[in-house]
C-alpha cells in the first residue's frame, strides 16, 4: 500500500496560490500578506515550478481541485 505524496508546497505557498486563485493581482496579494511585490512573483515562480505548471490558469485549476477555492 503506498502512502499518497505529501503536498510539496508551503503553508505560505498554499495561502498565495489561494489568493492567485480568487483573482488578486501580484499588488493586492503582497498588500494583503505584508510582502513585497517581488516576494510574491518569487512564490509564484516557486509555485509554477513545483507543479510544473505553466500559467495563471493552470494554477487556478490546481487550486480548484485541492479544494483551495470552490468554483
Amino acid at each position: 500500500m503506498t502512502m499518497p505524496k505529501p503536498d510539496p508546497l508551503t503553508a505560505r505557498e498554499l495561502e498565495v496560490l489561494r489568493l492567485i486563485a480568487e483573482g488578486n493581482t501580484t499588488k493586492e496579494i503582497a498588500d494583503i500578506l505584508g510582502i513585497g511585490i517581488r516576494t510574491v512573483a518569487s512564490h509564484r515562480e516557486n509555485l509554477m515550478g513545483k507543479l510544473d505548471i505553466h500559467n495563471t490558469a493552470g494554477l487556478v485549476r490546481y487550486a480548484i481541485r485541492k479544494g483551495l477555492i470552490t468554483p
